[in-house]
């Protein structure tokens, strides 16, 4: 992998892990491209899903502060305060990606080996979703228990690559009514303790090995940091003022092009 390759990886993760159009099947769709050898794609894509958690962290520092700082609280004095409620949503929210992840995780790497066909689908399915939440009503609804354990069911959906995993969260939060702004919000926070995760159980599993390929993997990775924390806040910005009909056409555009590239080679 070239460095120039690198940095357009990095970018591309830094934009679509915000933006509703599927990192994981655009990343997919240009390893494809790009033709490197899978074990190499598999560190890369590692690396740069860190990076957008960092950027996460980063964007949503007070909010991930204040969450800790009322758990603590929360425990201590044996009282449900409003952060202590809303990390019980965090953690329901997880449980249905992390049991996907941990018991069908062979089943998941295959899916994201060069399966264009596959991620073409995904997109159109994704492009689709957005046009029927952006006509959904505007309310100021927050998030319950309920819609956690659904918003949950919808990320873990969301493993297969091609499936926007912020564009379904957040048009499932939206259809069920919740406010936009709460429902990015919501999206953006839930994924971080997963990716943390699943990057713990990589390096302890020995998945990240040594690379010769450091300076690769440093492009890549502040490139993917530095656009995600542009496209985080655009993003939410574009929620509240429903815009997602234009990255359901892209997805629908994409998707199309995928299968027909793959169907004409």
């Amino acid at each position: 992998m070239s460095i120039f390759e690198a940095l357009i990886l990095g970018i591309v993760q830094g934009l679509t892990e915000f933006l509703p159009v599927s990192s994981s099947g655009h990343l997919e769709l240009m390893e494809a491209i790009f033709g490197n050898e899978e074990e190499e794609n598999m560190l890369m894509t590692v690396v740069l899903h860190a990076a957008t958690a960092l950027s996460t962290v980063v964007i949503f520092r007070k909010d991930i502060a204040q969450i800790f700082k009322g758990l603590f609280k929360g425990l201590s004095t044996f009282k449900a305060n409003d952060d202590t409620t809303f990390s019980l949503k965090i953690i329901i929210s997880m449980i249905p990606a992390a049991i996907i992840g941990m018991k069908f995780n062979d089943e998941l790497e295959d899916m994201f080996s060069e399966n264009v066909l596959g991620v073409g689908i995904a997109l159109l399915l994704t492009g689709v979703l957005l046009f029927f939440a952006d006509r959904a009503k505007k309310t100021d609804k927050s998030v319950g228990f309920g819609h956690a354990i659904i918003i949950g069911i919808s990320q873990a959906i969301a493993i297969i690559p091609g499936i926007s995993r912020s564009g379904a969260t957040i048009s499932t939060s939206v259809l069920l009514g919740i406010d936009r702004e709460r429902a990015a919000r919501f999206s953006f926070l839930m994924v971080v303790p997963l990716i943390l995760g699943k990057m713990a159980k990589d390096i302890a599993d020995g998945a990240l090995g040594q690379s010769a390929q450091t300076m690769q993997l440093m492009v890549g990775f502040i490139a993917a940091f530095l656009v995600g924390l542009v496209a985080c806040r655009w993003m939410i910005a574009l929620v509240k003022r429903s815009k997602l009909t234009y990255f359901g056409i892209y997805c629908l555009a994409v998707g199309a092009s995928a299968i027909i590239y793959k169907l004409a080679v």
